[in-house]
Protein backbone atom coordinates (compact mmCIF):
# COMPACT_ATOMS: atom_id res chain seq x y z
CA UNK A 1 0.00 0.00 0.00
CA UNK A 2 0.97 3.54 -0.75
CA UNK A 3 -0.44 4.81 2.66
CA UNK A 4 -0.62 2.76 5.82
CA UNK A 5 -2.58 3.65 9.08
CA UNK A 6 -1.26 2.69 12.40
CA UNK A 7 -1.92 3.22 15.96
CA UNK A 8 -0.41 4.16 18.93
CA UNK A 9 -0.91 5.44 22.14
CA UNK A 10 -3.89 7.03 20.72
CA UNK A 11 -2.73 8.51 17.85
CA UNK A 12 -3.29 7.13 14.06
CA UNK A 13 0.39 7.86 11.87
CA UNK A 14 -1.06 7.93 8.22
CA UNK A 15 2.15 6.94 6.59
CA UNK A 16 2.76 8.03 3.08
CA UNK A 17 5.24 5.17 1.49
CA UNK A 18 5.79 5.49 -2.49
CA UNK A 19 9.30 5.53 -2.47
CA UNK A 20 11.50 7.75 -3.44
CA UNK A 21 9.44 11.33 -3.84
CA UNK A 22 5.75 9.89 -2.12
CA UNK A 23 4.65 11.23 -5.70
CA UNK A 24 0.74 11.58 -4.80
CA UNK A 25 -0.56 9.22 -7.69
CA UNK A 26 -4.50 8.70 -8.00
CA UNK A 27 -3.88 5.42 -6.39
CA UNK A 28 -2.60 7.38 -3.39
CA UNK A 29 -4.85 10.06 -3.21
CA UNK A 30 -7.97 7.36 -3.25
CA UNK A 31 -6.08 5.54 -0.32
CA UNK A 32 -5.56 8.74 1.81
CA UNK A 33 -9.20 9.45 1.70
CA UNK A 34 -9.87 5.79 2.67
CA UNK A 35 -7.21 6.23 5.85
CA UNK A 36 -8.65 9.64 6.76
CA UNK A 37 -11.95 8.48 6.65
CA UNK A 38 -10.96 5.36 8.45
CA UNK A 39 -9.20 7.24 11.50
CA UNK A 40 -12.30 9.23 11.66
CA UNK A 41 -14.43 6.88 12.35
CA UNK A 42 -12.13 4.98 14.82
CA UNK A 43 -12.17 5.47 18.14
CA UNK A 44 -9.16 4.24 19.34
CA UNK A 45 -7.88 7.20 17.02
CA UNK A 46 -8.18 10.12 19.34
CA UNK A 47 -5.44 12.36 17.42
CA UNK A 48 -3.31 11.62 13.69
CA UNK A 49 -0.05 12.70 12.64
CA UNK A 50 0.84 13.07 9.09
CA UNK A 51 3.91 11.53 8.20
CA UNK A 52 6.12 10.97 4.92
CA UNK A 53 9.08 9.26 6.23
CA UNK A 54 12.19 10.42 7.47
CA UNK A 55 13.39 11.80 4.12
CA UNK A 56 10.45 13.19 2.27
CA UNK A 57 7.26 14.53 2.82
CA UNK A 58 5.47 14.73 -0.52
CA UNK A 59 7.18 16.20 -3.39
CA UNK A 60 4.30 16.83 -5.30
CA UNK A 61 1.19 14.80 -7.89
CA UNK A 62 2.86 12.07 -10.46
CA UNK A 63 3.42 14.78 -13.38
CA UNK A 64 4.03 11.57 -15.59
CA UNK A 65 0.16 10.56 -14.67
CA UNK A 66 -0.86 14.12 -14.93
CA UNK A 67 0.14 14.25 -18.28
CA UNK A 68 -1.49 11.41 -19.60
CA UNK A 69 -4.92 13.04 -18.70
CA UNK A 70 -6.44 15.40 -20.97
CA UNK A 71 -9.17 18.26 -19.89
CA UNK A 72 -12.72 15.91 -20.11
CA UNK A 73 -10.34 13.29 -17.77
CA UNK A 74 -8.91 16.29 -15.04
CA UNK A 75 -12.72 17.70 -14.79
CA UNK A 76 -13.63 14.55 -13.22
CA UNK A 77 -10.36 13.63 -11.47
CA UNK A 78 -10.30 17.03 -9.95
CA UNK A 79 -12.82 17.01 -7.21
CA UNK A 80 -11.87 13.20 -6.15
CA UNK A 81 -8.62 14.66 -6.01
CA UNK A 82 -9.89 17.69 -3.49
CA UNK A 83 -11.84 15.20 -2.13
CA UNK A 84 -9.41 12.72 -0.79
CA UNK A 85 -7.33 15.91 0.92
CA UNK A 86 -10.40 17.57 2.25
CA UNK A 87 -11.20 13.97 4.14
CA UNK A 88 -7.88 14.94 6.04
CA UNK A 89 -8.63 18.55 6.56
CA UNK A 90 -12.09 17.19 7.85
CA UNK A 91 -10.77 14.42 10.36
CA UNK A 92 -12.67 15.58 13.97
CA UNK A 93 -9.61 14.97 15.47
CA UNK A 94 -6.60 17.07 15.95
CA UNK A 95 -4.03 16.52 13.02
CA UNK A 96 -0.23 17.31 13.11
CA UNK A 97 1.96 17.25 10.28
CA UNK A 98 5.30 15.92 10.36
CA UNK A 99 7.42 17.70 7.73
CA UNK A 100 10.85 16.26 6.50
CA UNK A 101 12.18 17.15 3.04
CA UNK A 102 10.50 18.22 0.68
CA UNK A 103 6.31 19.36 0.65
CA UNK A 104 6.02 20.84 -2.65
CA UNK A 105 2.41 21.31 -4.83
CA UNK A 106 0.27 18.73 -3.47
CA UNK A 107 2.69 17.92 -0.19
CA UNK A 108 2.24 21.47 0.67
CA UNK A 109 -1.31 21.08 0.13
CA UNK A 110 -1.47 17.79 2.10
CA UNK A 111 0.18 19.59 5.00
CA UNK A 112 -2.56 22.90 5.17
CA UNK A 113 -4.78 20.12 5.73
CA UNK A 114 -3.31 19.89 9.22
CA UNK A 115 -4.18 21.28 12.44
CA UNK A 116 -0.13 21.83 13.31
CA UNK A 117 3.00 21.53 11.04
CA UNK A 118 6.26 20.58 12.34
CA UNK A 119 9.21 20.71 9.57
CA UNK A 120 12.49 19.78 9.47
CA UNK A 121 14.85 22.69 9.77
CA UNK A 122 15.97 21.95 6.60
CA UNK A 123 12.85 21.06 5.18
CA UNK A 124 11.44 22.99 1.99
CA UNK A 125 8.01 23.66 0.80
CA UNK A 126 6.02 25.33 -1.79
CA UNK A 127 3.64 25.37 -4.38
CA UNK A 128 5.45 25.04 -8.19
CA UNK A 129 2.07 24.67 -9.93
CA UNK A 130 2.75 27.68 -11.85
CA UNK A 131 5.74 26.13 -13.45
CA UNK A 132 3.76 23.53 -15.14
CA UNK A 133 1.28 26.03 -16.43
CA UNK A 134 -1.14 25.06 -13.71
CA UNK A 135 -2.07 26.16 -10.32
CA UNK A 136 -2.70 24.21 -7.01
CA UNK A 137 -5.92 22.12 -7.75
CA UNK A 138 -6.35 20.43 -4.09
CA UNK A 139 -7.00 22.98 -2.11
CA UNK A 140 -3.68 25.30 -2.09
CA UNK A 141 -5.14 28.35 -3.44
CA UNK A 142 -7.58 28.09 -1.14
CA UNK A 143 -5.68 26.92 2.29
CA UNK A 144 -2.50 28.62 2.19
CA UNK A 145 -4.48 31.85 1.84
CA UNK A 146 -6.54 31.71 4.53
CA UNK A 147 -2.94 30.25 6.77
CA UNK A 148 -0.57 32.45 5.45
CA UNK A 149 -2.81 36.02 3.98
CA UNK A 150 -3.31 36.50 0.53
CA UNK A 151 -0.54 38.42 -0.32
CA UNK A 152 2.12 35.99 0.72
CA UNK A 153 0.29 32.88 -0.75
CA UNK A 154 0.09 35.19 -4.21
CA UNK A 155 3.30 35.45 -3.71
CA UNK A 156 4.75 31.61 -2.98
CA UNK A 157 1.75 30.81 -5.53
CA UNK A 158 2.64 32.89 -8.85
CA UNK A 159 6.33 32.40 -8.68
CA UNK A 160 6.65 28.95 -7.71
CA UNK A 161 9.52 29.28 -5.65
CA UNK A 162 10.39 27.10 -2.40
CA UNK A 163 11.34 28.35 0.61
CA UNK A 164 13.23 27.42 3.35
CA UNK A 165 11.96 25.98 6.85
CA UNK A 166 13.42 29.16 8.60
CA UNK A 167 10.87 31.06 6.17
CA UNK A 168 8.22 28.67 5.88
CA UNK A 169 8.40 29.35 10.21
CA UNK A 170 8.38 33.29 9.80
CA UNK A 171 5.45 33.24 6.70
CA UNK A 172 3.56 31.40 9.61
CA UNK A 173 3.20 28.23 6.86
CA UNK A 174 4.49 25.70 9.49
CA UNK A 175 4.24 26.13 13.64
CA UNK A 176 7.50 24.96 14.51
CA UNK A 177 10.95 23.72 13.93
CA UNK A 178 12.93 20.43 14.48
CA UNK A 179 16.13 18.36 13.36
CA UNK A 180 14.93 15.79 10.87
CA UNK A 181 15.43 13.09 13.11
CA UNK A 182 13.16 14.65 16.20
CA UNK A 183 10.51 15.86 13.56
CA UNK A 184 8.07 12.85 13.87
CA UNK A 185 8.85 12.19 17.85
CA UNK A 186 7.85 15.61 18.28
CA UNK A 187 4.42 15.33 16.31
CA UNK A 188 3.66 12.15 17.78
CA UNK A 189 4.21 13.94 21.36
CA UNK A 190 2.30 16.86 20.50
CA UNK A 191 -0.53 14.13 19.31
CA UNK A 192 -0.55 11.69 22.11
CA UNK A 193 -1.11 14.86 24.65
CA UNK A 194 -3.94 15.90 22.87
CA UNK A 195 -5.36 12.18 22.33
CA UNK A 196 -5.29 12.23 26.40
CA UNK A 197 -7.90 15.29 26.57
CA UNK A 198 -11.67 15.15 25.78
CA UNK A 199 -12.37 14.16 22.49
CA UNK A 200 -15.55 15.93 22.15
CA UNK A 201 -14.32 19.08 23.06
CA UNK A 202 -11.72 18.95 21.10
CA UNK A 203 -14.06 17.85 18.15
CA UNK A 204 -15.97 20.76 19.02
CA UNK A 205 -12.97 23.37 19.12
CA UNK A 206 -12.07 21.84 16.16
CA UNK A 207 -15.16 22.50 14.09
CA UNK A 208 -15.94 25.71 15.34
CA UNK A 209 -12.80 27.23 14.30
CA UNK A 210 -12.71 25.67 10.84
CA UNK A 211 -16.69 26.86 10.00
CA UNK A 212 -15.83 30.32 11.46
CA UNK A 213 -12.68 30.81 9.41
CA UNK A 214 -15.26 29.52 6.27
CA UNK A 215 -18.59 31.86 7.00
CA UNK A 216 -19.28 35.38 9.06
CA UNK A 217 -18.77 35.48 12.36
CA UNK A 218 -22.57 35.37 13.23
CA UNK A 219 -22.88 32.15 12.42
CA UNK A 220 -19.39 31.07 13.58
CA UNK A 221 -20.69 32.96 16.60
CA UNK A 222 -23.45 30.32 16.54
CA UNK A 223 -21.68 27.29 16.21
CA UNK A 224 -19.40 28.20 19.01
CA UNK A 225 -22.39 28.25 20.85
CA UNK A 226 -23.94 25.49 20.19
CA UNK A 227 -21.21 23.54 20.85
CA UNK A 228 -20.39 25.40 24.25
CA UNK A 229 -24.13 24.38 25.33
CA UNK A 230 -24.02 20.94 24.18
CA UNK A 231 -20.71 19.96 26.23
CA UNK A 232 -22.14 20.18 29.59
CA UNK A 233 -23.92 16.98 28.44
CA UNK A 234 -20.43 15.47 28.34
CA UNK A 235 -19.47 13.10 30.87
CA UNK A 236 -15.70 14.98 30.38
CA UNK A 237 -17.24 18.85 30.84
CA UNK A 238 -18.83 16.91 34.31
CA UNK A 239 -15.15 14.95 34.99
CA UNK A 240 -13.19 18.17 34.10
CA UNK A 241 -15.40 21.02 36.21
CA UNK A 242 -15.42 18.69 39.81
CA UNK A 243 -11.46 18.02 39.24
CA UNK A 244 -10.79 21.68 38.73
CA UNK A 245 -13.15 22.63 41.93
CA UNK A 246 -11.65 19.45 43.73
CA UNK A 247 -7.73 19.37 43.01
CA UNK A 248 -7.48 22.67 40.60
CA UNK A 249 -6.74 22.95 36.90
CA UNK A 250 -5.35 20.45 34.92
CA UNK A 251 -5.41 17.88 36.55
CA UNK A 252 -8.41 16.19 35.04
CA UNK A 253 -8.18 12.40 33.66
CA UNK A 254 -10.57 12.41 30.66
CA UNK A 255 -12.73 9.34 29.16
Amino acid sequence: MTVNLEVAEGVGTIRLDRPPMNALDVATQDRLKELAEEASRRDDVRAVVIYGGEKVFAAGADIKEMQRMDHAGMVVRSRALQESFTAVARIPKPVVAAITGYALGGGCELALCADFRIAADDAKLGQPEILLGLIPGAGGTQRLARLIGPSKAKDLIFTGRMVKADEALALGLVDRLAPAAEVFSEAHAWAAKLAQGPAIALRAAKEAIDTGLETDIETGLAVERTWFAGLFATEDRERGMRSFVEEGPGKAKFQ
